[in-house]
């Protein structure tokens, strides 16, 4: 080890404080770093990267620690844990907000809230900024105002060799596009200027539970209202089994069903009205639909999640959605050995499916992603659970682009097979030739 001066501590195995450091919001990741170290600064940020390439160690960041598959711990190297790196700066003049790497959904929508602005992010609020953003990030805005990653103006981001760089559409525009959805591998950010958009207070938001018997009408339903809706509308269909907690009929606990989530981004009377069909089709389970706060909506499925549970979730990319996929989504869901589990169908298009897929690292955005999500509550239940749900996309690959969303990649088993699937051949290949120029000696691989 180099005797390099370190301003912030460092947490080793057999610290009071290591074993808390390295938990995570999924029970299922268990790794142990030789190190941790917890910068409250970007320039403690370069000590730590600077410390990590000349001991040798592999080098990780932690933002939120809400990642599913748990990339941001390693075993054996050095994890860079920016849970106390918390500014928001909002700048309500121009549009725009400047977030560091500790903060979380919620934590950044109740500030830009306070001026009635958002920034494009994701569904649940305890998820971390950072990983959500440098996979893409796909939420409630997505298609009236892109993914997260299309809404980063400037990344500030110390590379592997110690230096602190701003990329940006003027300023190392190469590093700035491999940013955009290209994942944690080139280097640590250390902020990201977000461009904000005007939307709430109070949003309209429908979450309906429909008989999972239904589920073929429904999704064919949910896919003929979205042919013509204005980009205000993003949807969620959710197919799962009914949670046995007082909110739903004690006589529908435990039976499929297939739900329907959608959120308006204007006014909400105007959502009331817009939304309304996917309200109409036929005697819900339950209706919890109603106008809402937005920083309310976003919060909407959090509980769903809660922290030490385990989780294995895998994706694949749909261009369309045909009857025989249905039946096998409906088969998978009505299977899942655990009644946490779901499967979710997102419908892109709208302002998400207008960017060129090679504008971003993150690649080519079809119209439909599969979210397979296994959520279970005992470690014993692990293989039961991981097998459905890599059963439930082995069945989708007659169907699927062979690509998945990264946010949502199992364990990344596939290696770069789905990486190449994901990305796309030329933007595979780019981001590989960035990860050269930036880390030569692979310090975050």
């Amino acid at each position: 080890m180099t005797n390099t001066a370190l301003t912030t501590k460092l947490l080793h195995p057999g610290e009071a404080a290591y074993d808390e450091a390295r938990a995570l919001w999924n029970g299922m990741i268990d790794k142990r770093p030789s190190a941790i170290a917890r910068p409250s600064s970007a320039a403690e940020v370069v000590e730590a990267v600077n410390y990590g390439r000349e001991n040798g160690l592999r080098v990780t960041a932690r933002g939120g620690g809400h990642g599913v598959a748990g990339t941001a711990l390693n075993d054996g190297g050095l994890v860079v844990d920016l849970s106390e790196l918390k500014g928001i700066d909002v700048d309500p003049k121009s549009k725009t907000a400047r977030v560091q790497p500790g903060v979380t959904l919620g934590e950044l929508d109740a500030a830009t809230q306070a001026h009635g602005l958002a920034a494009p992010v994701g569904v649940v609020s305890q998820t971390g900024v950072a990983g959500l953003t440098l996979g893409g990030g796909i939420g409630w805005l997505r298609r009236k105002h892109g993914l997260a990653a299309d809404n980063v103006l400037a990344y500030e981001v110390v590379t592997a060799d110690g230096r602190q760089l701003t990329a940006s559409e003027t300023e190392n525009a190469d590093l700035y596009w491999g940013l955009r959805g290209g994942g944690a591998g080139l280097g640590i950010v250390t902020s990201f200027e977000f461009r904000l958009h005007e939307i709430g207070p109070e949003v309209m938001f429908v979450f309906v539970l429909y008989p999972g018997e239904r589920a073929h009408e429904i999704l064919r339903a949910h896919e003929e209202y979205m042919a013509t809706a204005p980009d205000e509308v993003t949807t969620l269909a959710v197919l799962g089994h009914v949670p046995h907690v007082d909110d739903f009929p004690v006589e529908a606990h435990g039976r499929p069903y297939a739900a329907l989530l959608a959120l308006y981004a204007g006014d909400s009377s105007e959502g009331e009205r817009l939304l309304a069909p996917l309200r109409e089709l036929g005697d819900p389970i339950a209706d919890f639909s109603e106008p809402m706060q937005y920083v309310d909506a976003q919060q909407v499925l959090d509980a769903d999640y809660p922290d030490g549970w385990f989780y294995y979730w895998k994706s694949a990319n749909l261009e369309e959605l045909a009857d025989d996929a249905i039946a096998r989504l409906m088969a998978s869901a009505e299977s899942a050995p655990s009644h946490h589990s779901t499967i979710d169908v997102w419908y892109h298009g709208g302002a998400m499916g207008r960017v060129d897929p090679e504008a971003t690292a993150f690649g080519k955005r079809p119209l439909y992603l599969i979210g397979v999500e296994a959520n279970w509550e005992e470690r014993a239940e692990a293989e039961a659970n991981v097998a459905w749900a890599r059963a439930a996309i082995d069945d989708l690959a007659p169907f699927s682009t062979g690509g998945a969303y990264l946010n949502f990649p199992g364990d990344f088993e596939e290696g770069d097979k789905l990486l190449r699937a994901s990305h796309g051949d030329r933007n595979f290949e780019r981001l590989v030739a960035l990860r050269r120029q930036y880390d030569p000696m692979g310090l975050f691989a």
